[in-house]
């Protein structure tokens, strides 16, 4: 690091769980984030700022309007423009010093195996459950940990699914093909501190993940809700049974 990084990431270098060393890690750290919406954005844009040195970031999908109540790496200006780019260019403004490569595509098969493969950790700020199977799988297949969130209305809900250890469950664990209700922004609505709440927890996971700092949220699901302000956890154990990750070692 040079005097300017030092100065840029002077708080958290303070802070003795991180210290140079943590900060070098994260300088060196590569992640990828699935969606550049509601809980991409804060997740990105905290990652930028904490001087993660690679994030790439994947998303089919154009701004629009509506989009702006609660998608806070779009503006205005940005209508009409792949999500993927505009995210890239203001994660760039926050923090010039680190790469950003935007995808503007949704990834699958071996696109997104390599793209999981190479990366430190995987947060998953998708929308839908075809998307959080098919990442689920692949982190699980690849053994890189997947920091999974999701937002409707004024709740919330995150978790850290870790395949490196045999004891963690995967999202595959939580939710089954068939089995799930897909409740999407488009239809039901969010309020928008709620993605920002979640999306701001899975950036921290992640930092987590990669500076092995404290207890991160394996084996545990986090809800929260936004009227009482109230999170509760819940144990989460590993399904044997699960079709995804029952029959690894």
């Amino acid at each position: 690091m040079n005097d300017d990084d030092l100065l840029r990431y002077s708080r958290q270098i303070m802070l003795p769980q991180i210290d140079i060393s943590g900060q070098e890690k994260l300088l060196g750290a590569h992640m990828l984030i699935i969606g550049a919406g509601g809980l991409g954005s804060p997740a990105a844009m905290y990652l930028a700022a904490a001087g993660v040195g690679r994030l790439v970031i994947a998303d089919p999908d154009t701004v629009e309007l509506s989009n702006l109540q609660r998608q806070l790496l779009h503006r205005d200006r940005d209508i009409g423009r792949e999500k993927a780019e505009s995210a890239r260019d203001t994660l760039l403004d926050i923090n010039p010093h680190i790469q950003v490569t935007a995808i503007n595509a949704a990834l699958h098969g071996k696109q997104l195996d390599e793209a999981v493969r190479v990366a430190n950790v995987v947060l998953d700020c998708s929308d839908n459950f075809d998307t959080r199977f098919a990442v689920n799988a692949s982190c699980v297949q690849q053994q890189t940990p997947l920091v999974s969130g999701a937002a409707v209305r004024l709740a919330g809900q995150l978790a850290v699914f870790d395949a490196s250890d045999h004891n963690s469950p995967c999202y595959s664990c939580l939710y089954k093909p068939g089995e799930e209700t897909d409740q999407t922004c488009t239809e039901n609505g969010v309020l928008a501190p709620v993605v920002g709440i979640i999306g701001a927890m899975q950036a921290l996971e992640a930092i987590k993940v990669v500076l092995q700092l404290g207890e991160n949220l394996a084996g545990r699901l986090a809800l929260f809700d936004g009227v009482t302000h109230e999170w509760r956890n819940l144990k989460l154990p590993r399904d044997p049974e699960c079709p995804v990750c029952g029959t690894r070692p």
